[in-house]
């Protein structure tokens, strides 16, 4: 029996599917997972299964465990607010894949930005939603309970994000380390991840936040440092200074939510970590696809490099960032 028809059957089995064809038409776009659109009795629905080797050019091992995870901060997620997060329809007994809701006309918040089209309010509703989460789960001794994947967050962002970098650049390695160890020691609130605008829909309800694989809890300041982060690329990649006015209303939104613990200590936070991606996306393990022009490597790298050496809070770094 192929791979394919294990997920028909597991469909079938979870009442998702009927007896007659079932056709799985694979969606592109991700690394991590295989992913499908299928048509179901109740409507089309997505099929996510995770990949044990990611589709990048480096070794990159990540256990397919994350798929449960995933499934439990979509539901977390809507707990606090049902808008933010796709329903999840079954778990499905083969490879950690999961069945959730298809959600049709809702474009994918990178199509909107690659295309031009930046609204800062929609960016600022991002970083309001992503705060949210984390105010519902700042030391709640149930979340963290129910998230214990630090192995999984490591594989996944401190390993090829942090400390590949590290391993290849000696005179920022003690200061990318210290960085990395720290991220992996703070346990704060819920974190998704991966809240980048390819895992993000825009709905007529605001953003839908997608692909919680890496969903760990940990510090809170990743997840506003890694969604900024790719705002800034963008800017870099179009020249287009909405981007940076639309990454400004995203840091101020989320500050505005910020409940848990001083706001100031978790934007330089934030800073710090947005910069070390920021050298990421272009050094290490995942770099951005887009960016391809060496001038606008150059550009990121020499930001980055400078940052990671003189941190600044993710407000000031917002406001001082170069697109040329």
């Amino acid at each position: 029996m192929t791979a394919d028809a294990d997920i028909i059957d597991a469909l079938r089995g979870a009442g998702l599917a009927g007896e007659g064809e079932v056709v799985l038409q694979p969606l592109t776009g991700g690394v991590s997972c295989d992913v499908w659109k299928v048509d179901s009795p109740a409507g089309p629905i997505v099929v996510k299964r995770p990949l044990p080797q990611l589709r990048v050019a480096a070794e990159w091992l990540a256990p397919v465990e994350r798929g449960t995870s995933e499934v439990r901060w979509l539901r977390r997620a809507r707990g606090v607010d049902p808008h933010i997060a796709p329903e999840v329809l079954a778990e499905l007994p083969t490879g950690h894949a999961f069945a959730m809701r298809f959600l049709p006309g809702c474009p994918v918040w990178k199509d909107e930005l690659m295309a031009g089209r930046v609204d800062a309010d929609f960016a600022a509703q991002v970083g309001k939603g992503i705060a949210a989460v984390h105010a519902a789960t700042a030391y709640n001794e149930g979340d963290r309970a129910d998230f214990p994947n630090d192995d999984m967050f490591r594989a996944l962002r401190v390993d090829p994000f942090l400390l590949y970098v590290a391993q290849h650049d000696a005179e920022l390695a003690p200061a990318l380390t210290a960085l990395a160890t720290n991220l992996s020691g703070r346990k704060i609130a819920l974190v998704h991840g991966d809240v980048s605008p390819k895992n993000i829909l825009v709905s007529a309800d605001g953003p839908v936040f997608l692909d919680a694989e890496c969903a760990v809890y940990g510090d809170p300041a990743f997840d506003l440092a890694f969604c900024t982060t790719h705002l800034l690329l963008k800017a870099v990649w179009s020249g287009d200074a909405r981007l940076n006015a639309a990454a400004a209303a995203l840091v101020a939104a989320y500050r505005a939510g910020i409940d848990w613990e001083d706001a100031d200590d978790v934007l330089l936070r934030a800073g710090q970590l947005t910069a070390a991606l920021l050298l990421a996306r272009v050094e290490g393990k995942s770099p951005a696809p887009y960016l391809t022009d060496p001038e606008h490597k150059r550009i990121v790298r020499d930001q980055a490099r400078v940052l990671i050496g003189a941190p600044q809070a993710i407000d000031a770094l917002v406001a001082h960032w170069k697109r040329t």
